[in-house]
């Protein structure tokens, strides 16, 4: 249930990529001596690059949750076992009305499943080892029927287009405050030939700044969701079930071993204090299994 993470570490990473790409192959500085330095120019740019980056997380987000959790799709069941968790997921996603997801199991001792993917067609939903060994198979279910839940609810592609509008923000703040910091820096001349050493770093170090304040509407977004989800997941394996699931995952203990870069794909997340709270990918279990209780089915 925590696929923002990677999502956004990808994102930021190819922000950073392709800044670096444009100063050393010149294209900041050619855009500005052909005058495309203006406001209007800029917010185009920063678009372009903005939606192109998130666009292009999204589209690597598959990959890279098989890969970073070894997930091994479920190409043929092998067992009684995988042949019910395939045709389990098919049913969500038949009652949900999108197209089958891969589904795949990744070793790891901890209760935990995710699902992503580039379109709801094209999705893939994954659950650890110790999930399918802790939980009865009504609460798989039900957390299966949370994860086919974020698919037909497109919450990725919600997310992809909530950050581009973010990182075209983020990029276009950075340059604006990058240029004032390079006028400064040499005086106050106007620097046609697309900014110093002084204007490359600013940006730099603003996007990363900016892209920090950005994460948190991200992650906002991210804690609603989940209240969708659970919902969803209450309407196809019934809601006692959806609560049973989050109730047996407070019994979760330890850290969870996804790497870091898939923290926010897992089912839930860890708890936090004060500001750290701004970036919590989850509500606390309490409150979401308080809201499906409160819940009129």
């Amino acid at each position: 249930m925590r696929r923002i993470a990677l999502f956004l570490l990808t994102n930021i990473a190819v922000l950073l990529l392709l800044s670096i790409v444009c100063h050393l192959f010149g294209i900041d500085q050619w855009a500005a001596a052909r005058g495309y330095g203006g406001m209007g120019g800029l917010l185009v740019y920063a678009a372009v690059f903005g939606m192109g980056g998130a666009f292009i997380s999204l589209a690597m987000s598959k990959w890279m949750a098989k890969m970073s959790t070894g997930a091994r799709v479920i190409e043929q069941p092998q067992n009684e076992a995988e042949r019910w968790l395939v045709d389990t997921v098919r049913r969500h996603a038949q009652n949900a009305g999108i197209g089958m997801p891969e589904v795949a199991v990744y070793d790891a001792p901890e209760m935990n499943a995710f699902a992503t993917g580039m379109s709801k067609n094209h999705a893939l939903v994954a659950v650890s080892t110790g999930l399918l060994q802790q939980m009865d198979r009504e609460q798989i279910a039900a957390v299966l029927g949370h994860e086919v839940g974020h698919v037909a609810n497109g919450d990725m592609v919600t997310l992809t287009l909530i950050q581009g509008v973010l990182n075209t923000l983020v990029i276009l703040a950075a340059r604006i405050v990058g240029r004032l910091v390079d006028s400064w820096l040499s005086g106050g001349r106007d620097n046609r030939e697309g900014g110093g050493i002084g204007y490359f770093v600013s940006v730099m170090v603003l996007q990363l700044v900016f892209g920090l304040f950005a994460s948190m509407i991200v992650m906002a977004f991210s804690r609603w969701r989940e209240f969708h989800a659970d919902a969803a997941g209450a309407k196809l394996a019934g809601r006692g079930a959806m609560i049973s699931a989050l109730q047996r995952l407070q019994l979760n203990h330890g850290e969870s071993t996804l790497p870091k870069t898939m923290a926010a794909f897992g089912i839930s997340g860890p708890l936090a204090q004060g500001l750290q709270r701004l970036f919590m990918s989850h509500p606390p279990l309490e409150e979401r299994i308080a809201a499906l209780q409160k819940q009129q089915m």
